[in-house]
C-alpha cells in the first residue's frame, strides 16, 4: 500500500512538473511573437507575422485606400500563416495532445527557418527590397502559423501563444469578475506582459539590424524545442 502510494505521488509530481515546464516553453515562444511582430510591423512594410488580427485589419483599409497602407504583405502573410498552420495540424491531427518527436521536430524546424532568414537579411544588407520583404514575412508567418498549431494541439490553458486578445478577455471578464485562481489570473497576465514585452525588445535590437532579434527569436525557438524534447518526451 505505501509503495503504491509512494509510486501515486512520485507519478503527481512528474505530471506537475511536465506541466510546469510546458507552460514556460509556451510562455517563451509567446514573447517570441511579441519579437517577430515588432520585426514584421517595423522592419517589413507594416506586416503582422504573428498576429494575423491585425493583419485582417490593415489589409481591409490597406484595399480601401488608407494612409498607403500595403495590401500585398498583410495578404500574402496571411495566406503562408494558415498553410505552416494547415500543415502542422495535419502533422498533429493523429497524435495526443502531448510534447512528441513531431512537437519537436515542428518547432526545430521553425527555428531553422528563422536562422536561415537571418543569414539572407545579413547578406542582402541595409537595403531590402519590397519582393524580399515579402518572402521574408511569408516564411516568418507560416513559421508562427505552425507554432500557432502546436500551442493549440498541447492545449495548455490560455497559451495560444499568438493571440492575446482572448487572453486580455479573460483576464477581465473572468479572473477579475468572478475572482479566477491566482495562478491562472498570472498565467493569463503573464501571456500579456511578455508579448508587449517581446515587441519592445524586438524594437530596441530592429534598431541595430533586422536580423538581430529575428536572431533573438530563432535562438529561444530552438531552445523550447531542445528542453521540450528533453525534459517532455525522454520524461514521458
Amino acid at each position: 500500500m505505501v509503495g503504491q502510494q509512494t509510486h501515486q505521488m512520485t507519478r503527481s509530481l512528474g505530471a506537475a512538473r511536465t506541466d510546469s515546464v510546458g507552460l514556460w516553453l509556451m510562455m517563451t515562444l509567446t514573447f517570441v511573437t511579441g519579437v517577430v511582430d515588432a520585426v514584421g510591423y517595423l522592419g517589413l512594410d507594416r506586416v503582422f507575422t504573428g498576429n494575423m488580427t491585425g493583419n485582417i485589419v490593415i489589409l481591409g483599409m490597406g484595399v480601401a485606400g488608407a494612409d498607403e497602407l500595403p495590401v500585398l504583405g498583410p495578404g500574402i502573410a496571411l495566406v503562408a500563416f494558415a498553410v505552416g498552420a494547415f500543415a502542422s495540424g495535419l502533422l498533429l491531427r493523429t497524435s495526443p495532445p502531448v510534447w512528441q518527436l513531431r512537437t519537436t521536430a515542428l518547432l526545430g524546424g521553425g527555428g531553422v527557418v528563422l536562422a536561415v532568414l537571418v543569414a539572407v537579411l545579413i547578406t542582402v544588407g541595409e537595403h531590402i527590397s519590397a519582393n524580399v520583404q515579402a518572402i521574408v514575412a511569408a516564411c516568418i508567418a507560416a513559421v508562427m502559423g505552425e507554432q500557432a498549431a502546436v500551442a493549440r494541439r498541447l492545449a495548455i490553458r490560455d497559451m495560444t501563444t499568438v493571440v492575446v486578445t482572448s487572453t486580455l478577455t479573460t483576464l477581465a471578464g473572468e479572473s477579475f469578475v468572478q475572482g479566477g485562481r491566482q495562478a491562472v489570473w498570472n498565467r493569463r497576465a503573464g501571456a500579456i506582459a511578455l508579448i508587449f514585452s517581446g515587441a519592445v525588445v524586438g524594437s530596441l535590437l530592429l534598431r541595430l539590424h533586422i536580423a538581430v532579434p529575428l536572431g533573438l527569436a530563432s535562438a529561444l525557438t530552438l531552445v523550447v524545442a531542445a528542453i521540450g524534447h528533453r525534459h517532455l518526451v525522454r520524461g514521458a
